[in-house]
C-alpha cells in the first residue's frame, strides 16, 4: 500500500516552485499549466488533486487510462507515454492531448481512428534532443519533414512538441536539452507554418528548470503523489 502522502500540501509546494521559476525569467505563471502524472497512482490520491483545483491528468498507459476514465467525469485526460499503433482507438474521444507523436506510421492510424470517430487528434510530436540511443523521439533534424508530412492528415493536428531528458539528479545538467528544445519550437514555428502552442517539458526532478527554459506543459508525478507503488517494487 502506499503510504499517506499529503496531496495537498505537495501541489501548493508545486504550484510555488512553478511560479518562482517564472518570476526568475519574467514570465507570467499563468502561462505554465500543470498536469498530474496519475500512472499507478490510486483514484483517491486522484480524487485529493481533484478537491483542490487539479483536473489535468496524464497517463502513460492506455489500459490505465481506460480503466480509471469512467471514474473521474470531467477530468482533461493527457496521453503522455509511447503509444503503439494497435491501442490508438482507445483513446479516440478519451483525451484532449498526445503527447507522444514520434513515427509516421503512428501518424497514419491516428489519422485513421480519427476520421473514423468524426473527430480531431490533437498532439504533440516527441523529440529526441539529447539523442540517447533507445529512446523514442525523431531526431530535431527530422522534425521539420514530418511537421510537413503530418499537415496533409486532416485528422491529426499538431499543437507543438514534447521532450524527456535523460534522467540526471543534477536538473542544471539536463538544462541544455530543454534550451535546445525551445530554440527548436520557435524556428519550427517561424519555417513550418504550424501553429506551435505547446511545450511539454519538465517532470518531477526538473520541472523549475523547464519552467525556467520555455516550458508551457510540465508532468509533475512524484512530486505531488509520492513514490508509487510499481515504483517502489523497482526500487
Amino acid at each position: 500500500m502506499q503510504g499517506k502522502v499529503d496531496v495537498a500540501f505537495n501541489l501548493r509546494l508545486v504550484r510555488q516552485r512553478i511560479a518562482e521559476a517564472c518570476w526568475r525569467v519574467g514570465r507570467d505563471p499563468r502561462e505554465v499549466d500543470l498536469i498530474a502524472v496519475t500512472k499507478a497512482v490510486d483514484p483517491e490520491r486522484m480524487k485529493q488533486a481533484l478537491a483542490v483545483g487539479l483536473n489535468v491528468f496524464g497517463e502513460s498507459r492506455v489500459q490505465e487510462l481506460v480503466r480509471k476514465y469512467p471514474d473521474f467525469p470531467g477530468v482533461r485526460w493527457h496521453f503522455i507515454g509511447h503509444l503503439q499503433r494497435n491501442k490508438v482507438k482507445y483513446l479516440a474521444g478519451r483525451v484532449e492531448l498526445v503527447h507522444s507523436l514520434d513515427r509516421w506510421p503512428l501518424a497514419l492510424e491516428m489519422d485513421r481512428q480519427a476520421r473514423r470517430h468524426g473527430g480531431v487528434f490533437r498532439v504533440l510530436v516527441q523529440v529526441n534532443t539529447a539523442r540517447e540511443s533507445g529512446k523514442f523521439g525523431l531526431l530535431p533534424e527530422e522534425v521539420g519533414g514530418f511537421l510537413r508530412e503530418v499537415a496533409g492528415l486532416k485528422g491529426l493536428q499538431v499543437e507543438g512538441l514534447m521532450v524527456m531528458a535523460p534522467f540526471s539528479s543534477d536538473p542544471e545538467e539536463v538544462r541544455p536539452v530543454f534550451r535546445e528544445t525551445r530554440a527548436l519550437f520557435g524556428r519550427l514555428a517561424r519555417e513550418t507554418g504550424v501553429t506551435m502552442r505547446y511545450l511539454s517539458m519538465g517532470m518531477s526532478g526538473d520541472y523549475p528548470v523547464a519552467v525556467e527554459e520555455g516550458a508551457n506543459l510540465v508532468r509533475v508525478g512524484t512530486a505531488i503523489f509520492g513514490p508509487r507503488e510499481c515504483m517502489l517494487k523497482e526500487g
